[in-house]
């Protein structure tokens, strides 16, 4: 559709999902503790779930948040605590081999639901959705080729922090080791949330 600029969505999409943020840390820490096979669930789950959740947003979500604001703050708040509980959980992940089965790395469905109470996912979504659609084509078009490109580009963005993961995982044989880096990337995933939240505000949704 000429009325889209691929080029600049597709660096927008590289720019946004290769950054730090709870996805990729969330896939670091999963890579590290569980390798990369056990952690493509999780993977899928992000790169699936944001997609439709930018369809839910550009095709209707806006404007149901316009008329009842706090649906909106009520999201921010259940972000906010099943956040809290995810840094709990990465922290105190118990350390077990990459190859055992008892460990539970997060699953496709919760990673996709994750989506929807994780703050820079909403912000991505509605800069997006604000910023590249065009008033001069079909608007429903335009969300689902703008969601299609996250699809397709920002799979290999995540993929990289599974790799890197996987890579420190060599470096953490010793199980304090990896209990202190599972505690750092709790605390990395906090910290990761202080801007997003500052920026989580939606006076204009335009959808």
């Amino acid at each position: 559709m000429q009325n889209l600029d691929y080029y600049s969505i597709i660096l927008f999409v590289i720019a946004t999902c290769v950054t730090p943020g709870p996805n990729n840390v969330m896939l670091m820490s999963s890579g590290a503790n569980f390798g990369m096979g056990r952690t493509m669930r999780h993977l899928a789950g992000i790169n699936i779930g944001f997609p439709l959740m930018l369809m839910a947003v550009g095709l209707g979500a806006g404007a149901i948040f316009r008329q009842y604001p706090w649906l909106q703050d009520g999201l921010k708040v259940i972000g906010a605590v099943y956040l809290l509980y995810l840094a709990y959980r990465i922290a105190s992940t118990p350390v077990v081999n990459m190859d055992d089965p008892s460990g539970k790395p997060l699953g496709f469905t919760a990673a996709a639901l994750f989506q929807w109470v994780n703050p820079k996912a909403w912000v991505i979504a509605v800069g997006a959705v604000l910023a590249f659609t065009s008033p001069l084509g079909p608007f429903s078009v335009q969300v689902l080729l703008i969601a299609l490109l996250f699809f397709l580009f920002s799979s290999p963005c995540s993929l990289i922090w599974v790799f890197f993961g996987q890579y420190l995982r060599r470096f953490l044989t010793r199980p304090s080791c990896l209990k202190a880096f599972n505690i750092i990337m709790s605390l990395v995933l906090l910290i990761s949330l202080i801007p997003v939240l500052k920026r989580l505000s939606f006076p204009q949704w335009g959808l």
